[in-house]
């Protein structure tokens, strides 16, 4: 049997949507509201890491696949994002060409509202890859003096 018991797995049930969902809505409304795609992703990999810690890494990796893909996929949008804003723009400047922040607008930031989702998918792939790694091949810090 993988995971826990049957009242963690049903606990992990109940509360997994609500941090899924707060942790997409931290990274969208980061830039009108406190937090953003740093803080909306460590609750994103929170979320993943739940279900790492419930069901077991079985089901972690079917829900996620692989992080190392969704790091990509950050990184690759950092690239394409920062060239495209260096190159059609000339400079990083938020106001640009999506206008300033409008209060209660969710598409009214300029560009901080796609760096945030970048920076989430990013920072919730890496603290998720950290954990896995971890858990899965538990490397303790004697362990890891001793190689």
């Amino acid at each position: 049997m993988n995971g826990m018991t049957l009242i963690v797995k049903t606990a992990t049930r109940l509360v997994l949507g609500f941090i899924i969902v707060f942790g997409a809505a931290t990274v969208l409304y980061g830039h009108l509201t406190p937090g953003g795609g740093f803080a909306g992703g460590v609750m994103l990999a929170c979320g993943f890491i739940l279900i790492v810690l419930a069901f077991g890494k079985k089901r972690a990796l079917e829900v996620i696949r692989d992080p190392a893909i969704w790091d990509s996929i950050g990184t690759i949008g950092i690239i394409i994002f920062g060239l495209f804003l260096i190159g059609f723009i000339g400079n990083f400047t938020i106001g640009v060409w999506l206008g300033r922040g409008v209060p209660l607008r969710l598409i009214s930031g300029g560009t901080v509202l796609w760096s945030n989702i970048i920076i989430g998918i990013k920072v919730m792939a890496i603290l998720f890859a950290v954990f896995f790694e971890l858990a899965v091949f538990r490397l303790s810090a004697d362990e890891y003096k001793e190689r």
